[in-house]
């Protein structure tokens, strides 16, 4: 079965990385030859619909959760801290990625990979775009924090670790405190590296007012800004910051959350009925390619569980470690 495992996992990246088939194809049809290869027969159904049971809540909340910050971008709530951060930074690129850097480590605080993600991405990608830098940059920045910060002991990962290995936090975490430091480290120097890739392709870019009258041969670009606050900016503020507190504090299930969120967020800013419907089709293209490649993903990981490659693949792995190696972890018996 660990063999299997360790097929099946090696065919899907070779399909995806090849580009020869797409990851949601990928991801519901190999599982299940390969099941059918392990004699599963009958049993498959019903590992494919628990493993999409379990994806479910995230698929919910990826999926309103773009909805939502995609009404937010459109009605500007980011576009007066865009303008601040971009008069901060002077249009200077390297600054944009440095900050980025510095953003992303202090949002991971919460441990909540996705909502790091989701913060950050959402809330500086319209200042990338604004200023025509990488977007891969950005991600590339965001990645890189959200990993270093995501071992913290509240953090799924570690919280995971400890339940499997019956160890205390300060067992797994405390050794890895220099390592995690040294990790932020790299991140800010690794986004100073960015940066000034990005300053030297695309240059400082000046900041002017609307209206305002630019010496001309004097910087590589120009860009305006607006001063002015969009159309019910408070109420959308007010209404984004709870959420972000309410996800935080886990008040109520994060799928339900944005749910009741994006239905108050579209009925205070589009009334009108026809225009509601208009809001939700703009991203509905984003959100059905990402929700249904998560359900897709569903089934991968329901055979997976379910014909238990994965226990197989992990006592294989972990039976390949010398005691002396492993020996001082209390290991939970298979």
């Amino acid at each position: 079965m660990a063999i299997l495992g360790f097929l099946m996992i090696g065919t899907f990246l070779y399909l995806v990385m090849s580009k020869r088939v797409s990851v949601l194809i990928a991801f519901a049809l190999v599982p299940i030859i390969f099941a059918l290869i392990g004699g599963f027969g009958l049993e498959i159904g019903k590992m494919m619909l628990d493993g999409i049971a379990k994806v479910t809540p995230t698929g919910i909340m990826i999926g309103f959760s773009i909805l939502y910050f995609g009404l937010m971008i459109d009605r500007g709530l980011f576009d007066p801290m865009i303008s601040r951060l971009i008069r901060f930074a002077k249009g200077d690129p390297l600054k944009i990625v440095m900050a980025t850097a510095f953003i992303t480590l202090v949002v991971a605080l919460d441990g909540d990979g996705s909502a790091t993600f989701m913060i950050t991405v959402t809330a500086l990608l319209p200042i990338y775009k604004r200023l025509g830098m990488s977007s891969l940059t950005l991600a590339g920045v965001v990645a890189l924090g959200a990993g270093v910060m995501n071992i913290i002991p509240w953090g799924g990962p570690l919280a995971r670790a400890m339940v499997s290995l019956g160890a205390e936090s300060s067992e797994l975490f405390n050794p890895i405190i220099p390592a995690m430091l040294a990790g932020a480290v790299w991140v800010v120097f690794v986004s100073y590296i960015f940066g000034k890739k990005e300053r030297k392709r695309i240059g400082i870019i000046t900041i002017s007012n609307k209206g305002d009258s630019m010496e001309s041969g004097e910087i590589a670009a120009t860009l305006e800004i607006s001063s002015s606050l969009p159309k019910l900016y408070w109420f959308n503020l007010i209404l984004t910051i709870s959420l972000i507190v309410a996800l935080i504090m886990e008040i109520i299930p994060v799928p339900v959350l944005f749910i009741v969120a994006f239905a108050i967020a579209l009925l205070v800013n589009f009334p009108d009925v026809n225009k509601q419907q208009e809001q939700i089709a703009s991203h509905a293209q984003s959100m059905v390619m990402v929700c249904t490649t998560i359900f897709a993903a569903g089934i991968f990981t329901g055979i997976l569980s379910g014909t238990k490659m994965i226990d197989a693949m992990a006592v294989s792995m972990v039976s390949a470690i010398p005691d002396w190696l492993g020996g001082h972890l209390p290991i939970q018996s298979w």
